[in-house]
């Protein structure tokens, strides 16, 4: 009789997580219906790459909490990337962009930020945190430590991981006897 260790296994088991954690980005509610959300799955030599930039990034910015972050990069199976094309307008004229409607929002430049691309489209943004707290709620039911990360997403947009999103977020996962996303330094 085949033994698979519990290693092995529980790696397997955060890999399948991790893929219901896009689904559930994809299937989360989305404001009229459009999708704008971009998901990726990394490990492995890219998931290195994002804590070096995590770090550099840190450095340049002498923000400790970087390198903190890449820390638990490195200590984490894989990482779940979610986007969106948030410089696409949405047709509600609502304001909250800053600009008096949509037609005034669409013509407007598009900069890049320190981390960034802006003006952004509140509905959106609205639509990246469902889709974010959908994947993070999926991975909580299924008992894979997770921990939504603002700055895995500078990092992954510098490096180009997803050259359509405008904002992007990072959500690091793992299984271990502690969660390793909580009670940091």
């Amino acid at each position: 009789m085949p033994i698979i260790s519990s290693e092995e296994s529980e790696k397997e088991g955060i890999m399948q997580v991790s893929r219901l954690m896009l689904v559930s980005a994809r299937t989360a509610p989305k404001s009229g219906g459009v999708d704008d959300i971009l998901t990726a799955l990394v490990f492995g030599k890219e998931k290195e790459s994002l804590a070096v930039e995590m770090e550099k990034i840190g450095e340049e910015r002498k923000i400790s909490e970087f390198a903190r972050d890449a820390k638990n990069v490195r200590d984490s199976e894989a990482v779940v990337l979610i986007g969106v094309r948030g410089t696409k307008k949405f047709e509600m004229d609502c304001g909250a962009c800053g600009y008096a409607d949509c037609d005034e929002f669409e013509k407007a430049e598009k900069k890049a930020g320190q981390d960034f691309t802006g003006p952004t489209c509140v509905f959106k943004a609205l639509d990246l945190g469902i889709a974010v707290g959908s994947a993070a709620k999926t991975a909580g039911i299924l008992n894979v430590d997770n921990r939504i990360m603002y700055r895995i997403g500078a990092a992954a947009r510098r490096l180009n991981m997803m050259p359509e999103a405008s904002v992007i977020m990072g959500i690091p996962v793992s299984a271990k006897g502690k969660s390793i996303y909580f009670d940091r330094k």
